[in-house]
């Protein structure tokens, strides 16, 4: 036994030793509450007992390198529920700072029963360049944890979390339709970014105020991502979209023209991930996963317009920004998203969260998309004319 468990062992005779006086001085109650600590420093010299068996646990100051996380088992991304979370910190100067750089302290808090809970402290900033400076009350976050404290539990294995806050009051519902967005593009690809829904409780430690409650979403971080499906994200420059492997390349653009989005770009890497896949048949050509669709007709969020340049007045009007196929090559690409279609609605409709008119809204405009698609493959010859000659 090594000294760290000799102490744990030396911890849980001394608070035994207590209770005994507890329970000749005051009620059984405290008594009771006092035995539940015994427990719980077992579980944790158990816990201790069981990594030393198989090496040192991390000290404080280490943190898991992306191999690292490999064997651990991600799961804060795998249910479909809302994951109910507490965010303790100075709400007052995140929103007079609102500050990219410099993080504030704060407490996470998320149930593991109904009864039970932990506690995690953590420290966060505000992230997005427009929605932090110039739109959002309270701007989207990113959240740091010690890699340590996230072994076992919802959070395993991840140090940095983006968090898609409510950000205006009644912006609830742009929230929500761009969470769908991101299970769309699930159903399409596994190169794809995953995401949790959150009922956030956001309580402001520096002044009494009613808490704010909303929805919000977790994004699943780059690295998880990568190790997930075998890539490995890369910072190129000179880049266009000849670089991209086409069929990953033609799926996002088809994608972003269906929900209305015209937020992205490949050359400065704007609201895209570029991505290596080692040991591909083409190692020349990277990957692409999309990400951040807040600007796009689907969610029509009133403070979305499209870039000046562009050849349209509101995000709801659709415009092809891929390069340039042959006609049959668009023919079997879009064919996949006639394919996807019922699934796509279906999320939708299935979807509990989002009240009835929203939904009704998005499968209206996703409408827009298939009726094109139908009808002499209107669609096909909107791209031919759109699509960009590289």
């Amino acid at each position: 036994m090594s000294e760290n468990d000799t102490k744990v062992v030396d911890f849980v005779i001394q608070v035994a030793e207590l209770c005994i006086r507890i329970n000749l001085k005051y009620s059984a109650m405290k008594t009771k509450l006092c035995l539940k600590k015994i427990i719980l420093s077992l579980i944790f010299l158990l816990g201790l007992l069981s990594h030393t068996a198989f090496g040192q646990i991390d000290s404080e100051n280490t943190k898991f390198a992306v191999k690292d996380t490999q064997n651990l088992n991600i799961r804060l991304f795998d249910s479909n529920d809302p994951l109910e979370i507490s965010l303790r910190f100075d709400i007052t100067t995140y929103k007079r700072e609102r500050s990219d750089t410099n993080y504030l302290d704060a407490i996470l808090t998320y149930h593991t029963t109904k009864t039970d809970y932990i506690n995690k402290n953590i420290k966060l900033k505000a992230r997005g360049e427009i929605l932090r400076t110039a739109i959002c009350d309270l701007p989207p976050m990113s959240l740091n944890f010690k890699l340590k404290d996230t072994i076992g539990g919802e959070f395993t294995g991840i140090d940095e979390l983006k968090l898609m806050t409510y950000c205006n009051p009644g912006y609830e519902d742009y929230i929500l339709r761009e969470y769908l967005i991101y299970k769309l593009y699930n159903l399409l690809t596994d190169n794809s970014l995953k995401v949790r829904l959150l009922r956030i409780n956001f309580i402001n430690t520096a002044k009494k105020s009613k808490p704010i409650r909303q929805y919000g979403f977790a994004i699943e971080p780059v690295k998880l991502m990568a190790n997930r499906t075998h890539t490995l994200e890369i910072k190129p420059v000179n880049l266009s979209q000849k670089n991209i492997k086409p069929e990953m390349m033609d799926r996002l653009a088809i994608f972003n023209l269906m929900i209305g989005n015209t937020d992205w770009a490949v050359s400065n890497q704007h609201n895209t991930l570029i991505l290596s896949q080692p040991g591909s048949a083409q190692p020349e050509l990277y990957a692409i996963v999309p990400l951040e669709f807040d600007y796009s007709g689907l969610v029509n969020a009133d403070y979305a317009v499209p870039y000046e340049n562009l050849p349209i007045n509101t995000v709801r009007e659709r415009l092809y920004m891929g390069m340039c196929r042959s006609e049959e090559v668009y023919k079997n690409e879009v064919r996949e998203f006639a394919e996807k279609k019922d699934e796509f609605y279906k999320l939708i409709n299935d979807f509990q969260y989002l009240n009835p008119k929203s939904k009704e809204d998005m499968i209206d405009y996703l409408n827009g998309f298939f009726d094109m698609s139908d009808k002499h493959n209107s669609i096909i010859h909107e791209m031919l004319n759109q699509c960009k000659d590289l």
